[in-house]
């Protein structure tokens, strides 16, 4: 081969390992937000296969169960990536030590890569390069290994409190079963203790979400229950309670509220999902006037004391509602889940009294 040939085959395999060094770390290490391209291109190629196949199926329960394959398969592209692009950097760089052909450089990449030992490399530098690409490749296995038990840890004390849920507002979780449980069991002094719990959530969301953003994809156990939606009925209920319930507004849920606008902010501006800075009670949001009056009306024949001033009481639940509308209404769809359709709150059972004794 001649010298250039060597010469421009070391540089791109130097550019080419670059920069799946740089997509391992900042994907797996850096514990900050990084929008890393090669692990984007990736992530979207097999998300638009998944989608192809999911929007073929015709139950959202089969839908679901197709995306819930999606974020595992991108894990281990990430890795046949990295681990294909390594080989072929290598394989540069046999070139640029000597190797005189493509396909003994490739062998010999191969064989290093996957420690192997059935391509044994001569010279002192192409030796060395056999080393460091064993090394490389052991170290990019191990980084998802190593990756797994962190992100699964995420996903566990997210799915937890998504979990807990269920017991203050059914399933799937609604905002005004929120409230309907509480009078149900006279606990509206309880639903402090919630408030602060999802305040928490919300939190950490914010923090495992961005860091580890493949996290987002990470489909909720149930169909019936996903984290989008769990978080939208949380934040819905601590305004619909604040707003129209005949009781002082609490503070904490006003909290939980700031939190949870704060974190979907944050993973709005991963995504580059627009929202307002500066919301204001006459920006639309996609609860509409009828639905938020149905929601009423149930909570009413459910035992829950509404304020008096039901238009007064929209429009304070507009002013919390605007604050996350744009971001939680986008998620729904990024990420493929059930919008909670407040319709549907007039056609369901109301929740009896769960706490009275018998002939009490």
């Amino acid at each position: 081969m001649t010298l250039w040939i060597r010469v421009v085959a070391g540089f791109v395999g130097l550019a080419i390992q670059l920069t799946v060094l740089d997509a391992a770390v900042r994907t797996f290490l850096l514990p900050r937000v990084a929008n890393v391209r090669l692990s984007s291109t990736v992530a979207r190629v097999v998300g638009r296969v998944f989608r192809w196949i999911a929007f073929r199926r015709g139950s959202y329960v089969e839908k679901d169960r197709v995306l819930s394959l999606f974020p595992s398969v991108v894990l281990l592209s990430y890795q046949a990536l990295w681990l294909a692009m390594t080989l072929v950097a290598f394989a540069g760089g046999f070139i640029a030590a000597g190797v005189n052909s493509y396909s003994e450089a490739f062998s010999v990449s191969g064989s290093s890569l996957f420690t192997l030992g059935t391509s044994a490399p001569h010279g002192g530098g192409v030796q060395a390069l056999a080393y460091a690409e064993a090394g490389i490749g052991l170290t990019l296995l191990a980084l998802l290994i190593a990756f797994i038990p962190t992100l699964y840890a995420g996903f566990q004390r997210r799915e937890y409190s998504v979990s807990r849920l269920s017991v203050r507002a059914g399933i799937p979780a609604t905002p005004w079963g929120v409230l309907e449980v509480a009078q149900s069991v006279e606990s509206y002094e309880r639903l402090d203790e919630l408030w602060r719990e999802w305040e928490t959530w919300f939190i950490e969301v914010g923090e495992t979400h961005t860091t580890l953003v493949i996290l987002n994809y990470y489909r909720s156990p149930s169909p019936k229950q996903t984290w989008i939606g769990s978080a939208a009925s949380v934040l819905d209920a601590a305004a619909l309670y604040n707003a129209a319930v005949d009781v002082k507004p609490s503070a904490t849920a006003g909290l939980c509220i700031r939190a949870g606008w704060l974190t979907l902010r944050r993973i709005a501006d991963y995504f580059k999902i627009p929202y307002p800075t500066h919301p204001t009670r006459d920006i639309p949001i996609a609860i509409t006037r009828e639905e938020f009056d149905i929601v009423c009306r149930r909570l009413e024949r459910s035992g829950v004391a509404l304020v008096a001033d039901l238009d007064a009481a929209w429009g304070d639940f507009v002013g919390w509602r605007v604050n996350y509308d744009a971001m939680i209404e986008s998620f729904y769809s990024l990420f493929n889940c059930p919008r909670v359709d407040w319709r549907i709150a007039g056609d369901q059972p109301l929740l009896g009294p769960s706490n009275k004794r018998g002939g009490k």
